[in-house]
């Protein structure tokens, strides 16, 4: 999938992706490619990229449809 996480004044990380994990408002989940359309809020823990890369948040949001994947956070 198209991996897209950034903050309202740069992008952290722009690529492809396998596994995104996030710390979603009710629990933390997983999109991998393909996966069903979501929206969902983001609460602080980390995002988690391909299973070694960690992202720290604050808060934010998540956007997932067609294989792209777009979180806009806080850092």
């Amino acid at each position: 999938m198209k991996l897209t996480i950034l903050n309202p004044k740069h992008v952290i990380f722009e690529g492809d992706a396998s596994s995104v994990f996030l710390p979603g408002d009710l629990a933390e989940f997983e999109i991998l490619d393909h996966h069903a359309p979501i929206v969902s809020l983001l609460v602080k823990g980390e995002i988690v990229v391909d299973w070694h890369r960690r992202i720290p948040i604050r808060q934010g949001m998540v956007r997932f449809d067609r294989n792209e994947c777009m979180a806009l956070v806080e850092e």
